[in-house]
């Protein structure tokens, strides 16, 4: 039998991220989905070495890197768009649902669970993937901003506020003591 999975989990690097911005450094979801994977590490040995968590690390990394993996065949709907209003959102996430069964169709059926694991999980692992996920956003308007594209002001604002509201020691943790790097120049961070 022969399998198209990771063949598709490859063009990940063709679909374009913020696609309604003007931005000064275009982004791909593989890029992000691997700056997801990073963050939500980081998010997890947070939880874990500082406020006494105890997730696997890796099962987050892992399932950050797939987070995304139905936009392969959905493309990437713009933010404004997928949450314009409940109903949207609702099909939004129903379409997201068969391109995942699509995706885990292409898989040997002796691998199709831990994939589906990684696809579709839930509890505190997925908490902390949204989290990093939105932390992603929120850097790359950061950046956008430190390169002096004012179109992302706005996006900044309102993604800051949405990391807020995770309530989350680990996030408060990392937006005080890695985020404020991100504004800096290379010069800056030696």
């Amino acid at each position: 039998m022969r399998s198209h999975f990771f063949a598709y989990i490859s063009r990940m690097r063709f679909i374009s991220r913020w696609a309604l911005m003007r931005n000064t450094a275009p982004e791909n979801v593989q890029e992000h989905s691997h700056q997801v994977a990073v963050l939500a590490h980081a998010l997890a040995v947070i939880r874990n070495q500082i406020f006494g968590g105890h997730v696997d690390a890796g099962t987050v990394a892992a399932a950050a890197l797939y987070h995304d993996a139905s936009e392969i065949i959905t493309g990437d709907l713009p933010t404004p768009i997928k949450y314009y209003n409940p109903a949207i959102k609702k099909a939004y996430k129903d379409v997201e649902a068969v391109a995942d069964e699509k995706l885990l169709g292409m898989l040997p059926p002796e691998l199709r669970p831990e994939y589906q694991r990684l696809l579709s999980g839930g509890g505190e692992i997925a908490v902390l993937v949204k989290a990093a996920d939105k932390l992603a956003a929120y850097l790359k308007c950061v950046e956008e901003l430190k390169a002096g594209n004012c179109e992302f002001r706005q996006a900044a604002e309102q993604t800051r506020a949405a990391l807020e509201e995770f309530d989350l020691p680990e996030v408060r943790y990392f937006l005080e003591t890695f985020a404020p790097s991100f504004s800096l120049s290379l010069d800056e961070l030696k």
